[in-house]
């Protein structure tokens, strides 16, 4: 599942978490050396550790948010001149895998087929509002689980909005031909969850006897492949049980696959979902977090003939061998926060950004339906965003997109990044995160790209504590976050 826009409390935590490791910079204790030379003091290459960054960053963010009841009966409409791309949230799953928080519940046709009508009448509720959408995703869930429903969804927005580009999440058993006839056309990427082609690490995710083998696969993406504009992989590294000789033969298996894009995310869990996680992966271990990322980057970016270039900071796109230049440099990804400032989002569990505030859709499926039938959005929190958040943000997410414009940013907030963010700025340079810092831009070292991960990452893993909260407000069975094997979180 992509990002919704973050929760209050995980931007705040950003804010305050660049002042706190700050003062922790020049203490020993973290692998800070100094020295004087000249009468002026250098600071040396830094040597926090992946172990301690993590702790500052998740501790920081383990705040509590408390979203503020809404009561909206429509989000605002659409601001003049900016462009617009929409979210699907389709929340069923054949089987709920042990470390996904996302609002997700096991399939049953008839709790499904009902609700892809009542989403589809919540999308022509945001086109009387006046909204119109270059761009949609839909993920989940699993979106493909119910193709036809899927399929009238996806035709249904193209006969209403200028659709330019449809991006869908799938699994891998769904890239059998009936469903790639079907998809193909409507869908420009297709984005599969492999998470891992090693046969015991999908044994132990629940996903080997969904999905196949690794090798299986293997076979599936490239039959596939040819029939998108891209077919993107999404991987997970850091693995509790995961070695590097895993990790090593997945990229491998990357490179020699014909997908044209992956996306290689570090896991991050929330509060539920780690007891059952440990259980049948094992316990995290942040400590080689920079070393598995490391190895990604060289294996896909790395040598004098590269396979992939970097897109954003875990996801790479494919370059031609011939041309040595990017096969698309337009492909969508993931993170469609980086191409979209505020966008809608439909579906229950989804987290929607206008205006400056968080609209969160119930994520009872009995209450989303009620709602829409009462012709009203199914709204069930919101959150205030200060101007000083949405600077944060902006900061974070430019990063994550491996370049930040400073003239943008100074157009957008009316200062200059150096005026709304002096510590985090200093930060940063401490840790020598910048390869470029001039007047124009800022873009990133290794070191940079790395603390930028821990700190995206951290968001992330926020993001699944709002899920946390926002479920736990259900009553009845619906409160209860299910894994594979039907038990509780």
């Amino acid at each position: 599942m992509p990002l919704p826009w973050a929760p209050r409390h995980t931007r705040l935590d950003f804010r305050l978490t660049f002042p706190t490791i700050s003062r922790l910079c020049g203490r020993t204790r973290l692998g800070y050396a100094s020295r004087r030379t000249n009468d002026r003091r250098e600071i040396h290459q830094p040597m926090l550790s992946e172990r301690a960054l993590s702790r500052i960053v998740h501790n920081r963010a383990a705040r509590t948010l408390e979203l503020a009841p809404s009561t909206r009966t429509r989000v605002p409409g659409p601001k003049p001149g900016m462009r617009y791309m929409l979210y699907m949230h389709v929340p069923f799953c054949a089987r709920l895998c042990p470390y996904c928080s996302f609002n997700r519940y096991p399939y049953h046709e008839e709790i499904a087929r009902p609700y892809f009508e009542h989403m589809r009448k919540e999308m022509h509720m945001l086109a009387d509002l006046g909204y119109d959408f270059e761009s949609i995703y839909i993920g989940g869930g699993t979106p493909t689980i119910m193709m036809d429903e899927l399929i009238q969804t996806i035709d249904d927005a193209r006969a209403t909005f200028h659709i330019k580009e449809v991006s869908c999440e799938t699994n891998p058993n769904h890239l059998a031909p009936e469903y790639i006839e079907q998809l193909e056309g409507r869908v420009q990427r297709l984005s599969v969850g492999v998470q891992s082609f090693d046969d015991t690490l999908l044994k132990q995710m629940d996903r080997y006897w969904k999905y196949g083998s690794g090798d299986e696969i293997l076979e599936l993406i490239d039959t596939a492949a040819p029939h998108f504009d891209a077919l993107n992989v999404d991987m997970i590294f850091n693995f509790p049980s995961q070695t590097e000789e895993i990790l090593e033969r997945d990229l491998a298996k990357i490179k020699q696959c014909h997908c044209q894009q992956v996306t290689f995310s570090p896991l991050y869990v929330s509060h539920a979902t780690t007891r059952k996680m440990e259980e049948t992966l094992g316990k995290m271990d942040y400590d080689r977090e920079q070393r598995y990322y490391q190895m990604v980057d060289e294996a896909l970016t790395g040598g004098s003939d590269p396979a992939f270039e970097r897109c954003t900071l875990w996801t790479f796109n494919r370059l031609d061998p011939a041309s040595g230049q990017a096969e698309d440099e337009n492909l969508m990804v993931d993170e469609y926060a980086v191409a979209y400032e505020e966008y809608p989002a439909i579906g229950s569990g989804s987290i929607a950004h206008l205006d400056g505030t968080l609209f969160v859709n119930t994520f009872s499926i009995q209450e989303y339906n009620e709602a829409i039938d009462e012709g009203r959005m199914p709204l069930m929190g919101e959150a205030h965003l200060s101007a000083h958040d949405l600077e944060c943000y902006d900061f974070l997410i430019q990063l994550y997109h491996l370049r930040f414009d400073k003239r943008a940013f100074e157009k957008r907030f009316g200062k200059s990044v150096e005026r709304a963010l002096p510590t985090e700025l200093a930060f940063l340079r401490l840790n020598r995160a910048f390869a470029t810092d001039n007047d124009a831009e800022l873009t990133l070292t290794p070191m940079g790209r790395y603390l930028t991960l821990v700190m995206y990452r951290q968001f992330l893993s926020g993001m699944n504590e709002l899920r946390d909260q926002a479920r736990a407000a259900l009553s009845g069975p619906e409160h209860e976050l299910l894994f594979g094997d039907g038990s509780p979180a």
